[in-house]
């Protein structure tokens, strides 16, 4: 099994490079052709986030939706699909960064209850608090 970097996810997703994204393009879909699942983790969806929201400016509904396809393709693994379908509706629903939401939900799946944190936007939502 193969797992994608950010690059190659992004390069894939935006297509704005040519040359890297046939490249991308074509590995996704040889794996596709061989029946063989690519890896996603959790750190490589944080940073697409941030890729797709701070470089290319996507709004996060629009953000939101390629996660919640990506989640639903049969041909990627994640460390966890059912928390990052989870994380997704979270940050489609809240004001946080993606990456707070994995952060929260990743506590979650290990048994803690919440997350301490400064983050003001945050303390609003449920699972965070300030220390």
């Amino acid at each position: 099994m193969i797992a994608l970097d950010t690059n190659v996810l992004v390069r894939f997703l935006v297509e704005d490079d040519a040359a890297q994204a046939a490249r991308a393009t074509a590995l996704i879909s040889s794996a596709i052709a061989l029946d063989e699942p690519l890896y996603v983790s959790d750190v490589v969806l944080c940073e697409t986030v941030w890729v797709l929201s701070a470089a290319y400016e996507l709004p996060r509904a629009e953000i939101a939706g390629v996660l919640s396809q990506l989640v639903r393709t049969r041909h990627l693994r994640f460390e966890n699909s059912d928390r990052v379908a989870r994380c997704v509706r979270d940050f489609e629903s809240g004001r946080g960064d993606f990456a707070d939401y994995v952060i929260r939900r990743t506590a979650d799946d290990a048994g803690f209850d919440a997350v301490a944190t400064f983050d003001k936007v945050l303390l609003k939502e449920a699972g965070f608090f300030a220390p």
